[in-house]
C-alpha cells in the first residue's frame, strides 16, 4: 500500500486518483473511529463524509512536520465532537432514562454485532467516559496509537494522553466488575 508522503504527492499532482487512494487507505479507520465516539451509524456516516470533504478541501494546508494520519484523525474526532454537541450529547450514566434509552437503540442497530455481551458491556463502558478519556481510550484500545499520535489529534501532551487513557482503563475495569 502507498506510504502518507506518496499519497499526499500523489494527491497534489493528480487530486481525483489521489483522494481515491486516500479514501481507499482511511475510509473505514476514519468511519469506526468517529463511529465509536458517535454511536449512531448515520451520524458516523454523516461525520465521515464531512471529514473527507474537510481534508480535501484543505489538503495543501497541511504542514509538513504533521503526520497525515494524525492530521486526518484530529479532523475527524473535531467532526464527531460537532455532530455530538449538535445532539448536545453528555456522558452517559446508567442512572438516567434518556442514557438507558441511547443505550437501547444502539442494541438495535444492525451494524453491529451485539451478541458478544462482553462487547456490548465495555461499549457501556466507554459511553460512560468523559470525552477527553473516551477518544483517548479508543485511540490507544482499538487503533493501536502511540501515545505521541493520541496527543497530536487531541491537542494535548503524550504525558496526558497516557493518563487520561488509564484513568480511562480504571473507570472500565471498576465498571465492567460492578456489572457482571
Amino acid at each position: 500500500m502507498i506510504d502518507d508522503q506518496q499519497l499526499i504527492a500523489l494527491t497534489i499532482a493528480n487530486p481525483n486518483e489521489g483522494f481515491r487512494c486516500l479514501m481507499t487507505k482511511y475510509k473505514a479507520k476514519v468511519y469506526w473511529h468517529i463511529r465509536r465516539l458517535v454511536v449512531s451509524h448515520a451520524d458516523a456516516q454523516d461525520a465521515t463524509q464531512e471529514t473527507f470533504v474537510r481534508i480535501f478541501r484543505s489538503l495543501s494546508q497541511l504542514q509538513q512536520d504533521i503526520a497525515l494520519q494524525s492530521w486526518i484523525y484530529r479532523i475527524a474526532t473535531n467532526e464527531a465532537l460537532r455532530v455530538i454537541g449538535k445532539r448536545h450529547h453528555r456522558t452517559l450514566s446508567l442512572d438516567d432514562d434518556d442514557a438507558l434509552s441511547e443505550l437501547s437503540a444502539m442494541t438495535a442497530d444492525e451494524y453491529v454485532d451485539f451478541s458478544d455481551v462482553e462487547a456490548v458491556k465495555l461499549q457501556q463502558a466507554i459511553l460512560t467516559l468523559p470525552p477527553k478519556q473516551q477518544l483517548t481510550f479508543n485511540l490507544r484500545y482499538y487503533d493501536e496509537m502511540s501515545y505521541e499520535e493520541i496527543a497530536a489529534i487531541s491537542g494535548t501532551s503524550a504525558a496526558s494522553a497516557k493518563s487520561n487513557y488509564h484513568l480511562a482503563k480504571e473507570k472500565i475495569t471498576h465498571y465492567m466488575q460492578s456489572n457482571d
